[in-house]
């Protein structure tokens, strides 16, 4: 369960900022209180937070640094070469920015433990680095500066000196205590990869394969997916896997070629491959009358239909594990009442009785007039005058009980949004300007 982001000298982010998923105290929104927030411990904290601001604002680098910093800590010890450059890119508008690290903090609860983990690194190497945890008192695991370790005394068996000699200044330390078996280190690696995920609300690409493997695989899986769909209201009555052999007409010559290729690098027969594809069922009507079913491709149905389906993968595995769910640009493509619907799954305890939570980036206002989110789960980028992204809550400014979120963000109260010149009379400009002038 995550508690706060902090990130600094990162793309857009110059001075650190950070996103909490703290609930702040709201009286004026008890009914949302009981719903939106859960307990852990001591600590009161929100299921889902939404981030808003205009184009090119910083919404997408803040869940870029989130996957950063998760794909830093996964790989930095196995996939690295020594002397390899790290892919950080910092804040390019300050000259201070180009000589300093970029830094990341993250602080999450696992288990019966809240940890506070972070790192500053430039492209050469890592800065400094630093783990703690606590049940009551916070206690420091390991603090490293460049090549120096400070690892404290109940540590030491897990990290012993040898591998802190081990440490390429281009890896994290955490990262290759989980390589040689580091049980608290292969613990906290393995949340990051199974309970703090990331996806692109626009490229359904990378996570449509995962939703097809379990959809083919889990009848559980398969069952909600139906349903889900059905609810959803895009026309489809059924969905199937359709595995096409490589012999097949409808093949893509492309793929048929592609295929054709492995097949021969293996050594083995085409028919040893089969193409595994979506089909979705739609009723046939005799006048009103349904009078059967026809079949159709899922790259067929429209784009809101296929993201749809690609996105029900990640967020059952979220709601079934718990975890963090991070999603650029959730509505892209689909409905606003379908985007409502899927916010609402994470807010309810019903349907998510294991805390996941889900923040995403979006544009879509109208979440903020549909008494869906408290005050803290509403979030906003924007650009101050030197270029640098500031991030801050709707539950930091003063407001009345009654207002109206909606208008009040359209109307600019709370700034993040974009200051748009008028551009029609620009274009009638231009028009007038372009006719050629009569004698």
């Amino acid at each position: 369960m995550l508690v706060e982001f902090t990130v600094g000298n990162f793309r857009s982010f110059y001075q650190p900022v950070t996103l909490s998923m703290l609930a702040t105290p709201l009286r004026d929104e008890p009914k949302l209180d009981e719903s939106n927030i859960f307990q852990a411990g001591k600590l009161s904290l929100l299921r889902s937070a939404a981030i808003y601001g205009p184009n090119a604002s910083g919404k997408s680098n803040l869940v870029r640094a989130m996957m950063f910093f998760r794909k830093l800590v996964r790989t930095s010890a196995t996939k690295f070469q020594a002397g390899e450059k790290i892919d950080v890119e910092r804040f390019a508008l300050n000259v201070l920015s180009r000589q300093s690290p970029s830094y990341f903090q993250i602080i999450f609860l696992h288990g019966d433990k809240r940890y506070r983990y972070g790192f500053e690194v430039d492209r050469e190497r890592v800065h400094s680095e630093w783990l703690y945890h606590s049940t009551q008192r916070e206690t420091r695991l390991f603090v490293r500066e460049g090549n120096e370790f400070d690892v404290s005394s109940s540590f030491k068996r897990e990290a012993p000196v040898l591998l802190q000699e081990k440490t390429r200044s281009n890896a994290l330390f955490l990262s290759v205590l989980a390589q040689f078996n580091s049980p608290t280190a292969i613990d906290l690696l393995d949340w990051f990869g199974v309970h703090f995920r990331g996806i692109s609300g626009l490229d359904d690409s990378t996570y449509a394969g995962y939703t097809m493997e379990r959809f083919e695989q889990d009848e559980t899986f398969r069952q909600r997916v139906r349903d889900m769909v059905r609810l959803a209201d895009v026309g489809v009555q059924d969905i199937s896997i359709k595995n096409i052999p490589l012999d097949h007409p409808d093949l893509p010559e492309e793929l048929r070629e592609m295929l054709n290729k492995i097949a021969n690098k293996e050594g083995k027969s085409e028919s040893a491959f089969e193409v595994k594809r979506v089909e979705t069922l739609h009723p046939i009507f005799d006048g009103e009358t349904q009078n059967g079913e026809e079949a159709f491709d899922m790259d067929d149905e429209s784009e809101g239909t296929q993201k749809f389906f690609a996105l029900l993968g990640p967020l059952f595995h979220s709601l079934e594990k718990g975890g963090v769910l991070l999603i650029d640009e959730l509505e892209a493509r689909l409905h606003p009442l379908l985007t409502r619907e899927l916010v609402r799954l994470f807010n309810s305890p019903e349907s998510n009785p294991h805390n996941a939570q889900l923040i995403f980036a979006t544009h879509d206002a109208s979440l903020l007039g549909e008494c869906l989110l408290r005050r803290d789960q509403v979030w906003f980028t924007q650009k101050n005058r030197f270029g640098a992204t500031e991030l801050f809550s709707l539950a930091e400014m003063k407001e009345r009980k009654d207002a109206s979120y909606l208008k009040n963000y359209m109307n600019g109260q709370y700034g993040a949004i974009p200051h748009i010149a008028s551009l029609r009379p620009y274009i009638e400009q231009e028009l007038q300007d372009a006719t050629p002038t009569q004698a």
